[in-house]
């Protein structure tokens, strides 16, 4: 059992993911008897008052997946498409600029449209990629085929599961193995330049 608990991976009944909640909120459920089942190998120890009668501690155990009986207006997962922030967007790129192929910093890269605003593109997942300043400046209000600059991976929209895996830089070995189980099966093709997996 684990002392200090990271994000918890909340389901609903079914067993869809929904959000990453602190253990606070995990606790409540808890307590509520809200919680449908678990999964998961960790567990997290919270040590609560002691009894008056017997002088022994209260502890609740949480585990580090859990599914709630009822999801309510929390049901994130049956939005359509995830949020858009770079940070996502940096991390779904594995911080690659799909022009050029170098990595780089979160600070030294841009959310570059495929199809420029200007000329009807959307802010959109499936429009945009990581560019480094200098590849974005260089493309400019142009689409890569304008510039001269073709894509090395084509962008794509991440399913939910994929969305809550972007947004937390610490999952658990065992939130991780579950929500691979969600993916979206993709053939991830070699790098061109560098010879790492490319995100398609």
């Amino acid at each position: 059992m684990m002392k200090i608990a990271p994000l918890i991976l909340r389901l609903d009944i079914t067993g869809k993911p929904v959000r990453w909640i602190p253990w606070e909120d995990a606790a409540c459920l808890y307590t509520r008897g809200m919680i449908a089942w678990t999964a998961g190998e960790h567990e997290f120890v919270v040590s609560g008052g002691y009894a008056h009668t017997t002088g022994r501690r209260s502890q609740l155990v949480i585990h580090s997946i859990i599914a709630v009986k009822r999801s309510g207006r929390h049901a994130h997962s049956t939005r359509t498409f995830p949020p858009l922030s770079n940070p996502d967007l940096f991390h779904r790129d594995a911080n690659l600029c799909m022009y050029c192929g170098e990595q780089f910093a979160d600070g030294q890269l841009t959310r570059d449209h495929v199809i420029p605003l200007s000329q009807g593109g959307d802010d959109a997942w499936s429009n945009v990629v990581c560019a480094c300043r200098g590849c974005n400046t260089r493309k400019g209000g142009r689409r890569p085929e304008q510039a001269r600059m073709p894509l090395l991976a084509v962008p794509y929209v991440p399913n939910w599961a994929e969305f809550l895996v972007l947004s937390n830089r610490r999952i658990l070995a065992d939130q991780m193995e579950f929500l691979k189980t969600q993916f979206k099966r993709r053939h991830l093709p070699l790098h061109p330049l560098s010879g790492r997996p490319a995100r398609p």
